[in-house]
This record gives C-alpha cells, sequence and structure tokens, in this order.
C-alpha cells in the first residue's frame, strides 16, 4: 500500500523509464490507487503516438479503475492528438480524485483540471512539482522557446586549451570526467559537433559503458556545415542514427532538429561551433571539464566571440562545482555547471 506521495515518487520512475524519447511528448507516470492505498493500476506513455500513461494506466484496470484515485506526474491533457484526452477518459473510467505534480504548459494540452472538476472529480496539482519539471526539462523548455535545449559541454586545461599546440587532446580529462561525459549524453537526444570536429577528431559520438560498448538507445549524432564528410569516418559506423545539418547557422540546425522531435543538444562542437553558438545566444547551460594541466597554446575552447574589452565579457552564473577524483595515477578534475546570464 502506497501513500500518494509515495505513489508519485513511483509516477515519476515510470515516466523515466529508459529508452522513453525526451520529445516531442513529455515524460509521463501514472499510479491507480485505491482508497486504502492498494495499487490498482500503473501505466507510463513511451512516446509520440503511444497511449498517455493516464489511458495505459486505465487501460491495464479495467472496471477496477472506479472509485480510484490517479496519481500522475503531468496534468492529464485536454486535447485530441494522435489519442483522445486524458482528462475526458479518467472522468468517463469513473476516477474519484486526481493529483498532478506539475501543470501542462503547452497551450495545445492544458485544461485538464476543469475539464475534471467540472465532472465532479476531485483535484489537486503540486506535489512533488520540482522533480516532475526537472524530468521533463527539455520538454518544457521547448514548450516555452520552441526549440530544443543546448547544453554546451568542454574540457579544458587550466589555461583554457582544449587541445595541444599540434592538435592532441587526448586525453586532457581523466577517466571519471569521461565517464561522466557519457552519463551526460545519456540524458540527451543529439550530439551535435562540427564538420570540421567530425574530420579532424573522428569521434563516434555515442553513448557507451564502462567496457567501451555502445548502449542499447542511442541519442541523434548530428553534424553541423556544408562540407562533405567521408563515409570512413566512426560517425558513419552504424551504431546510432546520424543526420547532416547543412548549415552553418546554429539557429537553422536548431529549428530542423526541433521539427525531428528533438528536444535537448548536447554540443560537443570544436571552438568555432561553440563561438556561433554562444554569439547567437543559443547556449543554455555550459558544463566545462577543467583539468590541473598547463598547455601555454593550443586551440582554445571557444572561438571568437567579438569580445574586446573585460567590460563586454560573458560572464555565466555558477550553479554547481564538482570534483571528480581520477582512477589509478589520475589527476582530479573539476566539473563546473553554469547558466548563461
Amino acid at each position: 500500500m502506497l501513500t500518494e506521495h509515495e505513489a508519485m515518487a513511483r509516477a515519476l520512475e515510470l515516466a523515466a523509464t529508459p529508452g522513453v524519447p525526451l520529445g516531442p511528448n513529455p515524460r509521463v507516470g501514472c499510479v491507480l490507487l485505491a482508497d486504502d492505498g492498494t495499487v490498482v493500476a500503473e501505466g507510463h506513455h513511451r512516446g509520440a503516438g503511444t497511449a498517455h500513461a493516464e489511458a495505459d494506466a486505465l487501460a491495464r484496470a479495467g472496471a477496477a479503475a472506479r472509485g480510484t484515485t490517479a496519481v500522475v506526474t503531468l496534468e492529464p491533457c485536454n486535447h485530441t492528438g494522435r489519442t483522445g484526452p486524458c482528462a475526458r477518459a479518467l472522468v468517463e473510467a469513473g476516477v474519484r480524485r486526481v493529483v498532478f505534480a506539475q501543470s501542462d504548459p503547452n497551450p495545445v494540452a492544458t485544461g485538464g483540471t476543469r475539464t475534471l472538476r467540472d465532472a465532479g472529480i476531485e483535484v489537486e496539482h503540486g506535489l512533488m512539482a520540482d522533480r516532475a519539471r526537472e524530468l521533463n526539462r527539455a520538454w518544457v523548455f521547448g514548450v516555452e522557446h520552441g526549440r530544443p535545449l543546448v547544453t554546451w559541454k568542454f574540457a579544458a586545461s587550466l589555461d583554457g586549451r582544449s587541445a595541444a599546440a599540434d592538435g592532441t587532446s587526448r586525453w586532457i580529462s581523466n577517466s571519471v570526467a569521461r565517464a561522466d561525459v557519457h552519463r551526460l549524453r545519456a540524458g540527451c537526444d543529439v550530439v551535435l559537433v562540427g564538420a570540421g570536429t567530425a574530420v579532424v577528431d573522428d569521434p563516434r559520438l555515442t553513448v557507451r559503458g564502462p567496457d567501451d560498448a555502445p548502449l542499447a538507445h542511442q541519442p541523434l549524432r548530428a553534424v553541423l556545415g556544408e562540407r562533405e564528410l567521408p563515409q570512413a569516418l566512426r560517425l558513419f559506423d552504424g551504431s546510432a542514427e546520424v543526420a547532416l545539418l547543412r548549415t552553418r547557422d546554429p539557429g537553422t540546425a536548431l529549428a530542423e532538429l526541433f521539427e525531428r522531435g528533438r528536444r535537448h543538444v548536447f554540443l560537443e562542437g570544436g571552438p568555432t561551433v561553440a563561438a556561433a553558438f554562444l554569439r547567437a545566444g543559443l547556449v543554455d547551460e555550459i558544463v566545462a571539464y577543467v583539468a590541473p594541466v598547463l598547455l601555454g597554446a593550443g586551440r582554445a575552447a571557444a572561438g571568437d566571440l567579438g569580445i574586446t574589452g573585460i567590460g563586454a565579457a560573458l560572464r555565466p552564473v555558477v550553479t554547481d562545482v564538482t570534483v571528480l577524483a581520477g582512477g589509478d595515477g589520475e589527476e582530479p578534475n573539476v566539473r563546473f555547471t553554469l547558466t548563461p546570464a
């Protein structure tokens, strides 16, 4: 038997089921509780075109859904798309009470609360809302801004170099930091680099485990630029989908990715691409791995930003600082997470 708080925690766990796409729909979980706290049924949304979480749970419950409390991570939708409105489905199933975490920010889908209350169903909202919003932060950002969330990641020496003067960059960061990058990649649905980086560095851009093998669910590998790419590159190894964005404009690239249903871009390009996104104001989060190394020369983490004086410097706000202890014989690295001011 579960309390409503415990049921919401379980619904959030269901919503975060591995393999569920970040977009274009939100990740949602639902738990149907009897009055004594017994779980009648559970459900979660599995991506666009599949049953919504409430409909999934109601289908599993059948007639037993009548009189239950539906605990849902997102306000039940009130519109007909590929599936019918969840608010109406809950009314028709005879659900007595609905508790949801986050109000739906999508103006197309909102209004579920009114539909439920008009039908005499008791509604409460706000339970674990912060956790629900964090789970869907890329989707919420997309609804509010009409483009994907962009996280720029880079690794650099103490003096801001991402590669030595001869072009070598393997490895500036330690093994723990590199594993952390794979964790962050796994939380995005696009990994993006420029064509120059794709050719010179020949990265795989996949999410890999401790054994260096690609995981089952991979983000889209995207390359920004107009140059032709050799088919021998590791990007074309078949381990993940590839998108060639035939433009140099970050805004155009993001629009194309948004149209494809992608909601979180992990920007790993070189200094030219990083500078292009920064100058366009299209970086929403920065994750920087700093190693205790001095190079003195070499490629900078970001290219020319058009800044000529200290007064015009970009000053992102630090939101987290984490020390990443190295493996055997490795020095610790520091991960800074920042939000552009």
